[in-house]
């Protein structure tokens, strides 16, 4: 099979996985307990029919599976509708913060790639040494570490005590420069654990191809040491560290959340947090879509990756 066919097959096959991801989305933010008029009516005059008229207006008196049907249909044009609270586009506002959101998810993405595997190379080449041994507990310190603990203490250290960054972010253009020296510390805290669990991986992955037969054969053939590792061990190494780095990039998506509050970051995940809080269905709902879609494009990603690294997955 072809890398072309595979990857209309891939296509395919994500389409089932698709709508199963948009019916669990809309089921679960439904199963939230209260009413987004609720929220609403205690900020307004209640006046007879007022409740009657909200809920038609946003289809709520409508039977779940009609409401599923008008929410995909517009889903699948990213029409989302207005806020319930701002009574704004709900793509609109998204858009205006998900610049923010990819800025802090691909550095700590960055991070965790650039710092796990030369490390867990360098772990492997040095097999059963200090170097190895320290690799080891700097791991298991990044992976026991809460994101959300380490994001504070170091706004502690670096922001209130030595004052090199700033404390909240500077209201400027995503790509502007203090923008981009502020998104240091939380792509830091967002990349820690990813970056050892990916080390570790890479480590295990390292070792156990260097005992195989065709590194010796390469060594024997008179390859450099590091020819070997690098054009031969760590690529077939690789695919076992592709599929934890697509894992990771779910638990970076769900971690900016968390991230986003602490450093007072206005991306997406800090606007889903007020959509939860305000029983806002729109906002939650075109979020939490977002996310599960993001994460699904990604294993795709993934998946055509191991076909280049191995063509044997193809067939």
């Amino acid at each position: 099979m072809s890398l072309q066919r595979y990857f209309v097959k891939r296509l395919l096959v994500m389409i089932p996985v698709l709508f199963g991801v948009s019916i669990l989305t809309f089921s679960l933010t439904k199963m939230l307990p209260g009413s987004p008029v609720d929220y609403i009516l205690q900020f307004q005059e209640t006046t007879p029919g007022l409740r009657e008229q909200l809920e038609a207006q946003y289809n709520l008196n409508e039977p779940v599976y009609v409401q599923y049907w008008l929410w995909l249909r517009d889903a699948m044009v990213l029409d989302f509708g207005d806020s319930l609270i701002s009574d704004r586009s709900v793509s609109g506002a998204i858009l205006r913060r998900l610049p923010k959101t990819l800025l802090l998810g691909g550095g700590g993405f960055l991070i965790a790639v650039t710092i796990g595997i030369p490390l867990g190379v360098l772990a492997a080449v040095n097999n059963g040494n200090t170097i190895d041994e320290a690799s080891r507990v700097g791991a298991l310190l990044g992976i026991a570490t809460p994101n959300f603990w380490l994001g504070l203490m170091l706004l502690l250290v670096f922001s209130v005590q030595l004052g090199w960054f700033r404390v909240i972010p500077p209201d400027m253009p995503t790509l502007s420069l203090p923008m981009l020296k502020f998104v240091i510390l939380p792509a830091i805290t967002l990349g820690t654990a990813s970056s050892a669990l990916i080390m570790r991986l890479t480590r295990s992955s390292m070792v156990e191809e260097l005992n195989k037969d065709y590194v010796r054969t390469a060594k024997a053939k008179g390859l450099s040491e590091r020819t070997v590792i690098v054009k031969h061990v760590l690529r077939n190494s690789m695919v076992s560290v592709v599929t934890v780095a697509a894992i990771q990039v779910a638990f970076i998506v769900n971690g900016s959340v968390v991230i986003e509050q602490v450093f007072s970051w206005p991306g997406v995940g800090r606007m889903l947090i007020q959509a939860i809080t305000q029983r806002d269905l729109p906002v939650l709902q075109a979020i939490v879509l977002m996310i599960a879609v993001t994460i699904v494009f990604v294993n795709l990603i993934a998946d055509l990756l191991y076909s280049w690294l191995d063509p044997r997955i193809r067939y």
